[in-house]
Parts: C-alpha cells; sequence; structure tokens
C-alpha cells in the first residue's frame, strides 16, 4: 500500500498543538480594512482552533 500523502494546501493553512487541538486561520483579514471597526480587527488576531465538527476531515488531510 502506497503512503499516506499530505494535503498540501491544507499544510498551509493547519497546524496541530501539541495538546491535539488544530490551530486556524482566521476569514476577513486580508483586504478591505478600512471598513472594518478596530475592535473587529483586533479580535480576528485571536488564535482560533478547528470547530469539533470539522476535526476528523482535517486530520485526514494532514494524514494524522
Amino acid at each position: 500500500m502506497p503512503k499516506m500523502k499530505t494535503h498540501r494546501g491544507a499544510a498551509k493553512r493547519f497546524k496541530v498543538k501539541k495538546n491535539g487541538t488544530i490551530k486556524r486561520g482566521s476569514a476577513y483579514r486580508s483586504h478591505i480594512l478600512t471598513k472594518k471597526s478596530k475592535k473587529r480587527k483586533v479580535e480576528l488576531r485571536a488564535p482560533h482552533t478547528v470547530d469539533k465538527t470539522n476535526v476528523a476531515e482535517v486530520r485526514e488531510l494532514l494524514g494524522k
């Protein structure tokens, strides 16, 4: 049986933390930032994790 390959797109977007949770970036941070409030932009900086409903799918893509 061939080796499992990591999905390279997912590998660039997700990182598995030591406690097993999966870290992800937040959406709505790349452009058109002038119309977004400072509070909203600050909250988007905070670390986010993948929702429990999607963890299995992301793990499969990462080969973990």
